[in-house]
């Protein structure tokens, strides 16, 4: 009598993953400023990054995050997260002498370039985002035109409703982190409601948001279950979990191993496993090693290969 074998369980490495160079260089700021000036206290405006686990140990090697810029004494160092923060916050730095580190992505600050440019010419804009989100709020804080207006929308259903009050010199612009097909359809309902309204297609969403999303999408068609390495708050983690569960497939997402449970492995043969762009490669090999523990035999690479973008630091730091 034959003897049925047991299907080999395997994970699915979705590639890129992790990091982007704007995130690689913000946490290089923080950790350059403390090596250049440790002997100060070093003050990080909002988490520089989103990700619980950067954070603490940033915060262990002596770095002090703020919410307010009000909590950060006149005179001191203070580095900007790399979700950049509004010109309202810029002079108010400026008024209290704060020596400033800008870890704004490249890429942020080239939409946060695009609203003022906007904004001078007294153009309306309309942005795509998510409320509360510290992008979000830097970018529409780079609007100061007294004349025009600048507006948020998330979803493609509130562009239906948007009234604006120039048709005639609108402009939009979108979050960096936003689901590439959400964000399509938003940009489709806008010029649906608005025909001569400006844009940048989908070239404001960032280079590393979109690669990890089709990465997603690639393994999500193949696996039993998506698992994401990245924190609550951080808008480009959930979106991969959700371009997962939209491609069909089951998806988690987890600030590290020990957020797994049981049933989230129920059943499952092939796991794909990711990062979003916040994430330390440390963490998804923690997962790797505890996925290869509890019964999984196979790691494949899936996917393109690795980013070679980079971006340069501030020469006050090179």
């Amino acid at each position: 009598m034959s003897v049925s074998s047991s299907p080999v369980k395997k994970i699915l490495l979705a590639s890129p993953r992790g990091f982007c160079a704007g995130v690689s260089r913000a946490i290089a700021i923080v950790e350059r400023v403390l090596e250049k000036f440790g002997s100060k206290p070093v003050y990080v405006l909002h988490e520089v990054v989103h990700n619980r686990h950067v954070v603490q140990d940033l915060a262990q090697k002596g770095v002090i995050f703020v919410e307010n810029i009000d909590e950060v004494p006149d005179g001191s160092i203070l580095i900007f997260s790399a979700h950049g923060v509004s010109v309202k916050i810029e002079a108010k730095a400026k008024a209290k002498n704060l020596k400033i580190f800008d870890a704004t992505c490249p890429i942020v600050d080239r939409v946060h370039r695009k609203v003022r440019r906007l904004s001078a010419e007294d153009s309306e804009v309309i942005m795509i985002g998510h409320s509360g989100h510290q992008e979000v709020e830097g970018t529409l804080g780079q609007y100061t035109s007294s004349k025009g207006k600048m507006y948020l929308v998330t979803r493609a259903e509130d562009c239906a409703k948007l009234e604006v009050q120039d048709e005639s010199n609108l402009h939009f612009v979108t979050q960096t982190t936003l689901s590439v097909d959400e964000t399509k359809n938003c940009i489709q309902a806008l010029q649906e409601r608005f025909h001569g309204i400006a844009g940048p297609s989908l070239n404001d969403i960032c280079y590393a948001t979109q690669n990890r999303q089709q990465a997603v999408k690639t393994v999500a068609q193949q696996a039993d279950v998506v698992l994401v390495v990245g924190s609550k708050n951080s808008s480009n983690s959930n979106r991969l979990s959700e371009v997962a569960r939209t491609a069909g497939c089951k998806s988690f997402l987890i600030d590290d191993y020990k957020d797994i449970t049981p049933e989230m492995l129920a059943d499952v043969n092939v796991v794909a496993v990711t990062g979003g762009a916040s994430a330390p490669e440390c963490l998804i090999n923690d997962l790797l090693a505890y996925l290869l523990k509890n019964g999984f035999s196979q790691i494949e690479e899936s996917g393109s290969e690795p980013e070679k973008q980079n971006f340069k630091m501030p020469s006050e730091l090179m």
